[in-house]
């Protein structure tokens, strides 16, 4: 039998063929895609911890992927070295390029470490310094570009262009989002039994898509919710428009996840896959940092934390009890200053921490009556365990009225408005400040000035013992004979308080004054002459 000869092809079928080859790739490629990844090499299985104290504090299990532990305390080296390894020789040895906001950068910078191959990184310039220091100690080359990781991809392509370097996509990548992937094998070998969901933050995609991938394969009961910010939300926007919505702006607090655009193959297996979205805030956020430190003694990025603050979000949603959520705490990398922060703002998104602006007559004796009335607030269904001053901020300013700004600590959500309601039905007028962002961000730190009312006013620095009441007993121990025209105390959770005070003291009573300060058992400076206080306070 005479074997026909094949027709060659013709130039318009050869044009094809590399459109079939960027055929749309289903969840069952991707499985095989993620079964055969290669990550190890510079990854490691991270544990699949419980969260004790939190899963009690919302009656319903929560576990913790450990991603915060790997070498480069992210996920990210994942699937960068995925990519990389299966580059060709001729590739590996012009070297590599990529944009990154931190995380993606210092996998592809040990990626090529590893394999031996030239790596440039493209960084914004809003990019943590930790996250620059880390990825130059991997032997990187950094450039830093634009305020966001679109303006540095844009800037990333154009070089990898002109130098020949092979781009590493951080998340748009069928070899990325397999790497990716590979956390959900783990997870779901760690965790057999009863799962019924699993929480991912989602910058760009690359992330989410691995996972919903591999679980909706493997166990497709298991919801996949995608968790973004207010400030950064580009995938929940695409989802609704249904096509890709590039934001004007990002925000930066959680800079991991702070994309304009996300990809086009995760914006595809998104809007499939994933079953739910959920943005959480700043407050949301830093108050997540902190619930994973108390059960893991680890510090998160925020970032890495915003999976936590959507199951706390969903729970309280959705009135759940009893059942099993997974949270996949993506990274680790926060610059150490930016701490004060997240411990400033954790109080407030887990409502433990209320603010004032309360309205006290300026007449003899108000002042003390107004602390008797704070040591006794009622417990409004909350721990009846007594409340601490956390802010106490003062300056003279009226001849009739005080204006106060108060922090107090909370005992449970929604106690600020029970308070303030009580404080004006004791005679004390108070607004609350709880959820006001000028007043947190700004205000507290600006009362105060110079006013022609504080006349022989001296001014002291005290320092005690940081224990329960101890404020409420300082104040009782001020001596009711001389004004009080500033008052200033921000509680910074350390051993010792530190206190500043203005009492307005008239020459003649200088002798009874300095017994005063003797007698009174805690250490004081006495900063009235200081150049800064006559330059900002003293009229």
């Amino acid at each position: 039998m005479t074997k026909t000869p094949a027709p060659k092809p013709s130039a318009a079928a050869a044009k094809a063929v590399p459109v079939a080859r960027k055929r749309k790739l289903t969840p069952a490629d991707y499985l095989k895609k993620i079964l055969t990844a290669r990550v190890y090499d510079v990854a490691h299985e991270t544990a699949l911890d419980p969260a004790t104290i939190l899963s009690k504090k919302i009656k319903n299990q929560v576990l913790l992927k450990r991603e915060d532990q790997q070498p480069v305390f992210s996920f990210k080296l994942r699937g960068a070295f995925n990519k990389m390894v299966q580059l060709s020789p001729e590739q590996l040895k012009k070297g590599v390029v990529c944009a990154s906001a931190g995380n993606h950068a210092q996998g592809v910078a040990l990626g090529a470490k590893k394999l031996g191959t030239r790596a440039v990184i493209v960084m914004p310039v809003t990019t943590p310094g930790l996250k620059i220091d880390a990825v130059k100690a991997l032997g990187a080359e950094v450039q830093l570009h634009g305020d966001s990781y679109s303006d540095a991809y844009t800037f990333a392509v154009k070089l990898g262009h002109k130098q020949g370097l092979t781009f590493i996509h951080p998340f748009d990548d069928p070899e990325v989002i397999a790497g990716q992937g590979t956390i959900a094998m783990e997870m779901l070998r760690q965790h057999q039994g009863p799962l019924h969901a699993v929480f991912v933050a989602i910058g760009g995609g690359g992330l989410i898509s691995g996972i919903a991938n591999y679980i909706k394969a493997v166990r497709p009961e298991v919801k996949v919710i995608g968790v973004q910010t207010f400030d950064s939300d580009a995938m929940v926007q695409s989802v609704k428009a249904g096509k890709r919505v590039t934001l004007n702006d990002v925000g930066l607090f959680a800079d991991g996840t702070a994309v304009k655009l996300v990809g086009e193959e995760t914006f595809r297996i998104a809007k499939n896959l994933v079953d739910e979205f959920i943005c959480v805030d700043t407050d949301e956020v830093c108050a997540a940092i902190k619930d994973v430190f108390v059960d893991t003694r680890n510090i998160v990025e925020p970032s890495g934390a915003m999976a936590v603050a959507a199951i706390k979000k969903y729970v309280a949603q959705h009135k759940t009890q009893g059942e099993t959520y997974a949270a996949v705490l993506c990274g680790a990398n926060i610059n150490f200053d930016r701490l004060r922060f997240v411990a400033e703002r954790a109080q407030v998104g887990e409502e433990r921490e209320a603010l004032f602006a309360v309205t006290i007559p300026e007449v003899r004796g108000s002042f003390k009556r107004f602390c008797a009335v704070l040591s006794s607030l009622p417990a409004f269904g909350g721990s009846a365990a007594p409340r601490s001053v956390t802010e106490f901020n003062y300056r003279v300013s009226d001849t009739r009225k005080a204006h106060v700004f108060l922090g107090l600590t909370t005992s449970s959500p929604g106690q600020s408005s029970k308070i303030a309601a009580h404080l004006s039905g004791q005679g004390f007028e108070a607004l609350d400040l709880t959820h006001d962002d000028l007043a947190q961000e700004h205000l507290r730190h600006m009362v105060g000035g110079r006013t022609g009312l504080a006349q022989d006013e001296r001014l002291l620095r005290f320092v005690f013992p940081e224990r329960p009441d101890a404020l409420m007993k300082f104040l009782s121990s001020m001596r009711a004979g001389w004004n009080i025209s500033l008052f200033h105390y921000r509680n910074q959770g350390a051993d010792y308080g530190r206190i500043l005070v203005g009492l307005q003291v008239p020459v003649k009573d200088q002798p009874s004054y300095d017994r005063y300060l003797q007698t009174m058992g805690y250490a004081y400076v006495d900063e009235t002459d200081n150049p800064a206080y006559k330059l900002f306070l003293r009229q």
